[in-house]
């Protein structure tokens, strides 16, 4: 499949290395710019497939880009590309509407499989940032409070529950099976079913609501 990408990222040499590297695996960049004004203009222009855009950046910053594009209510992929692994950083990208959070010293291979998974519909973290979202999650944002009725956790049953904690501490199916004592198969659906409740489509974004909702799975006593 092959992808267009369109690039902001305020440093000149960085932008010229990523568009050699990118065209040397067939991803297109059709536009490459050192800063979020010209963006819009661009999306209508030359509709890519997938943005990525650096977090860092003089003028208006990459979040500030990724606001303006969505208050546009742009549908496509947008990624930050970055070197930021601040916890603050990564969490607010994502509830501004990122689908990928992914770090510049990444292999190039593993880059272009994170964009297409992300042009596919996942949303991809860099693999390094697991534990920083893992603790965020486990760090809470708020005081946890007991479920309310509006409650996005209210319709998980207790072992969703159980499972959401334990995904969002960036467990993966195998562990979370040999955690509970329960087949991989079993965790993938219910999996499925929290994601399906949560009205979200990653285990990613299951996490950032589990951290913006003060979450913990221990706190309905489901330890």
């Amino acid at each position: 499949m092959s992808l267009r990408v369109l690039l902001i990222d305020d440093h000149t040499l960085f932008r010229v290395g990523l568009e050699g590297l990118l065209a040397s695996r067939g991803i297109e960049v059709v536009a490459s710019v050192g800063s979020g004004q010209e963006c819009l203009r661009l999306v209508e222009e030359l509709k890519p497939d997938v943005i990525l855009l650096d977090v860092r950046m003089p003028g208006i910053d990459g979040l500030g880009v990724l606001r303006m594009l969505r208050k546009e209510q742009l549908e496509l992929p947008i990624v930050m590309l970055t070197t930021s692994t601040e916890e603050g950083d990564l969490l607010e990208s994502l509830r501004q509407g990122a689908q990928g959070y992914l770090l510049k010293d990444m292999e190039p291979d593993e880059l272009v499989l994170a964009l297409r998974d992300i042009v596919s519909g996942k949303t991809v973290v860099a693999p390094d940032l697991a534990p920083i979202l893992a603790k965020a999650v486990q760090g809470g944002g708020q005081e946890p409070e007991e479920p309310e009725d509006d409650s996005p956790f209210s319709e998980l049953t207790p072992r969703e529950t159980e499972i959401l904690g334990l995904l969002a501490e960036g467990q993966s199916n195998k562990a979370i099976a040999r955690n509970l004592g329960i087949s991989d198969g079993t965790v993938k659906l219910h999996v499925k079913a929290i994601l399906r409740k949560l009205d979200v489509h990653s285990r990613v974004e299951a996490a950032v609501m589990a951290v913006e909702q003060g979450f913990n799975r221990n706190a309905s006593g489901n330890n």
